[in-house]
């Protein structure tokens, strides 16, 4: 028998929670069996997207009451981010929907006062030393969480915008439930996993006590991929080779980086799919978040990138060419999930998108496109600035700002990054996070270096 059985619903990206277990040394089944849930030793229950469409896909199948049939025999289960949610009586997010109603709670959507969906690292405070979670800082990517913790549970908290459940702990039940994601949250969500699969009681010393609760901002290494090698140009032209992607990836991972961006730079132009054994290959040692973009035009692409390894999903010249991608991909696997990322080239008091690369117009008015797209059901924005994208000259501040004005979710800044001082200078004007590549590849400066900078300058980051 596995050491842990994955319920796979159909609504949930496996291979990051996959690769997080057996990393432990766990032997993993994943399956839509109810039969091998019901008969499990630990049951993980993981899921990204909609509400609504989680529960119909576990009811469908049988899935749900397999699942309450594990924890009445007192199976172990964890659940993680829509899994959690779906342990709830309810969300909002789909008013008249039964949830599992293991947790007695309604997720509720989170305040309009800030970014949503709530994406990055942010604090996780334990009410109690008595559980299994431990004081530090993880990723999340939701738009609804719990607001209260039902009587008998043990809670952890963060906040955004409002004090919300981070994980709720039912020790007599054996259930764990986390609205963040462990199997992204690098060695604090490792050491979490492994406590759970060993039953310990009681977390350890609190990883980073000193983290106060908010997003932290995030820096975030990119990998422009061409035929499964990184590449790196100036204004998207005259690519050079700058390494193995799994390679560097990893490298990042171990430098603090906070997420790693793969974008295939020619599959757009040469009209095919993201290569997916890039994806994988970086997955298999990555415990951090992985977006990946290039050539993404169908909703069943993104599938195909989320089954590899990605845990969000960046679309451009198809957003632009069709613009109905946007809610498909938001209704299949949620707004967190959809990255719409915009090549804004300066034409005198405006921007104008491009698409292929670089290669041609798209949209007259790049702002009026974020504003659009993120309406249209893209959880998150990936700005570039085309005409200051491998020159090292400095963030385009203007075009971020305008950007940041017109849309409500997170903004990430990319183009012109050359110094720690221009990192310093993105978050400053209000970016999210920060995109940079020749910094990195050239190795004139590491995210470890850049951080040591930030937090000089009182830029809270993550340590």
């Amino acid at each position: 028998m596995a050491d842990v059985v994955i319920v796979d619903s159909g609504v949930a990206n496996l291979a990051s929670i996959t690769s997080a277990f057996r990393r432990l040394g766990a032997s993993v089944t994943v399956t839509s069996d109810p039969q091998l849930v019901r008969e499990a030793g630990r049951v993980v229950l993981p899921g990204v997207g909609a509400f609504g469409a989680g529960i119909a896909a576990l009811r469908s199948g049988g899935l749900d009451q397999a699942i309450t049939a594990a924890v009445a025999r007192g199976t172990p289960l964890l659940g993680v981010c829509l899994g959690m949610q779906m342990l709830c009586k309810g969300s909002d997010e789909t008013p008249g929907i039964a949830g599992l109603g293991l947790i007695a709670g309604t997720c509720r959507r989170l305040p309009d006062g800030v970014r949503v969906p709530h994406l990055g690292w942010n604090a996780v405070t334990p009410q109690s030393d008595r559980g299994l979670v431990a004081t530090g800082v993880a990723a999340f990517a939701n738009s609804y969480a719990l607001r209260a913790a039902p009587p008998g549970w043990i809670a952890a908290w963060t906040t955004h915008g409002i004090r919300f459940v981070a994980a709720l702990e039912k020790a007599g039940d054996r259930i764990l439930a986390c609205q963040f994601h462990p199997e992204l949250s690098g060695a604090y969500g490792e050491a979490l996993l492994e406590r759970w699969l060993a039953g310990a009681t009681g977390a350890p010393a609190a990883a980073d006590a000193s983290s106060a609760p908010g997003l932290l901002p995030r820096i975030v290494p990119c990998l422009d991929v061409k035929d499964g090698r990184v590449v790196k140009g100036v204004q998207f032209q005259h690519l050079r080779d700058a390494g193995d992607p799994a390679s560097q990836a990893a490298l990042y991972e171990s430098q603090g980086a906070d997420e790693i961006v793969v974008l295939d730079v020619a599959a757009s132009a040469e009209g095919r799919a993201t290569q997916i054994e890039t994806v994988t290959r970086v997955r298999e040692g990555l415990r951090i978040p992985l977006t990946v973009g290039g050539g993404v035009r169908t909703v069943d692409d993104a599938r195909r990138l989320l089954a590899a390894g990605a845990d969000k999903v960046s679309v451009n010249t198809a957003a632009i060419e069709r613009p109905a991608l946007l809610p498909e991909l938001a209704a299949n696997f949620g707004s967190q999930c959809v990255v719409l990322a915009i090549d804004a080239r300066r034409t005198g008091t405006a921007w104008e998108a491009l698409t292929h690369g670089g290669r041609r117009a798209g949209r007259a008015d790049a702002v009026a496109w974020a504003r659009e797209g993120s309406e249209l059901g893209a959880g998150e924005i990936l700005l570039t600035s085309w005409d200051r994208d491998g020159t090292r000259a400095g963030p385009d501040v203007e075009l971020l700002r305008a950007v940041l004005g017109a849309v409500r979710v997170p903004v990430i800044a990319s183009g012109g990054i050359g110094d720690r001082g221009h990192v310093a200078e993105a978050f400053l004007a209000g970016a999210d996070a920060v995109l940079a590549a020749s910094v990195f590849h050239d190795g004139d400066d590491d995210v470890g270096g850049i951080k040591d900078e930030l937090s000089l300058r009182g830029i809270r980051v993550r340590r």
